[in-house]
């Protein structure tokens, strides 16, 4: 499925060209996530994909979200009409394999958001496959949504951020 050019056209008008992308590549949209959403490249690591699909949610590109999901897992529609959040910006924490080489990848995020006034985050794993020369989402497990600045436990005592099940001591800061 190829995403609808002329919805995304009119949607790369809310990001000027020479802005950095709201992915924090550190490129302009135009050299970054616009040739994913644009069709002229596919991602080429799970993490592309991720940044690709975060600035799509950003900037209400359902067409693109819905293109890049696994079709096992792959709503049939998104709908944006009720969503309020204003999306900031995404750091990607970590990646478990998803190479260009890969067949499958984990990507873990957090994406930052302002809802009412008020900055927010989520912590997600996300789990991709590779299908062809294609890379798509699968699924994810949220790990945390929070206000920022607000503490969580992330000690060695917290819950591994893996998604093992494990405390983190007894997992990957073992």
């Amino acid at each position: 499925m190829i995403p609808n050019l002329g919805k995304i056209a009119a949607m790369t008008t809310l990001i000027n060209s020479s802005q950095a992308c709201l992915c924090g590549s550190g490129l302009t949209y135009q050299a970054c996530c616009g040739v994913y959403h644009g069709g002229e490249q596919l991602p080429k690591t799970a993490a592309d994909l991720m940044r690709s699909r975060f600035t799509a949610y950003a900037m209400r590109n359902a067409d693109y979200l819905i293109a890049s999901w696994d079709s096992s897992k792959r709503p049939a529609n998104i709908d944006f009409s009720k969503e309020t959040a204003e999306w900031q910006s995404l750091s990607i924490i970590s990646t478990k394999k998803g190479g260009a080489t890969d067949s499958k990848g984990v990507v873990e995020f957090k994406a930052f958001y302002q809802q009412d006034g008020v900055d927010y985050f989520m912590h997600e794993i996300s789990r991709f496959v590779k299908n062809g020369q294609r890379w798509q989402y699968l699924d994810g497990v949220v790990k945390a949504v929070n206000k920022v600045g607000v503490d969580t436990n992330t000690g060695k005592n917290a819950p591994c951020a893996c998604g093992s099940g494990k405390k983190f001591k007894r997992c990957c800061g073992a």
